[in-house]
């Protein structure tokens, strides 16, 4: 697991054993650091040792794409409501952002990339985020193995063939259980509920994830004047009990 070191406007996220170089001197990071340890570096510029939260790791692991934004990882985790031990299929892992806040959460995942690149990624990404135990980062397509899963307690679901996986939701999950679809574009979206209809789901439901910020000043209180920040829609139902 990496921890984060910080400095007044520095952050770094780093490993036991890691040697970082920059203007401020070569930082070497005991393998023994603990969170709340200060190290310094060779010129005795210090950096204290932090456990990295959820937003930390989204800043800091390696990207390979556009990564779920935290606020459409949050009303998954809200509407889920799935917790420690409980086992979650998701398919479409990319940076696997998704994968390591919901490990952080106590939960099992078993995660599909069709990129072997990107799954690569994503396996150092459970590394550096120290969930490695919990999540399964496995290389292909998911709809190739569906016959072999089940049991599962929830879905989660970042890829253009969602519907596909969404008819097969019954088999896949225990009663009750909650499926998420993320998708940039309605279409996909739309096509997902009626799959999710067709096959008896319940509660189906599409939400666009929109996020505008207050401007405070001198002359008042506002919304801010920048652009609406709309990331994506997201599509949930679960299975009947």
């Amino acid at each position: 697991m990496s921890y984060l070191f910080v400095r007044e406007n520095r952050e770094l996220l780093l490993a036991p054993g890691d040697r970082h170089e920059s203007d401020l001197g070569v930082l070497e990071v005991p393998e023994d650091v603990q969170p709340g340890d200060t190290v310094e570096t060779h010129i005795g510029e210090a950096f204290e040792a932090r456990e990295p939260r959820g937003p930390d790791l989204f800043d800091h692991l390696d990207r390979t794409g556009a990564p779920m934004m935290p606020r459409d990882i949050g009303l998954i985790l809200g509407e889920f409501g799935l917790g420690d031990g409980d086992r979650v299929l998701d398919a479409g892992t990319g940076t696997g952002i998704l994968s390591v806040y919901l490990a952080r959460h106590g939960i099992e995942v078993v995660t599909y990339e069709r990129d072997a690149d990107f799954a690569d990624v994503a396996r150092e990404n459970m590394e550096t985020a120290g969930v490695a135990d919990r999540v399964d980062v496995r290389t292909g397509d998911v709809t190739d193995g569906l016959d072999s899963l089940s049991g599962f307690d929830g879905l989660t679901l970042d890829t253009g063939d969602a519907a596909s996986v969404v008819a097969q939701a019954p088999d896949l999950l225990v009663p009750g259980g909650p499926v998420a679809v993320y998708s940039p574009f309605i279409e996909s979206s739309r096509e997902c509920v009626e799959t999710a209809r067709e096959v008896g789901l319940v509660g189906v439901e599409t939400v666009e994830t929109i996020q505008r910020e207050m401007t405070f000043d001198n002359r008042g209180s506002r919304p801010s004047t920048r652009g609406v920040g709309h990331t994506g829609y997201l599509t949930f139902a679960r299975t009947p009990i």
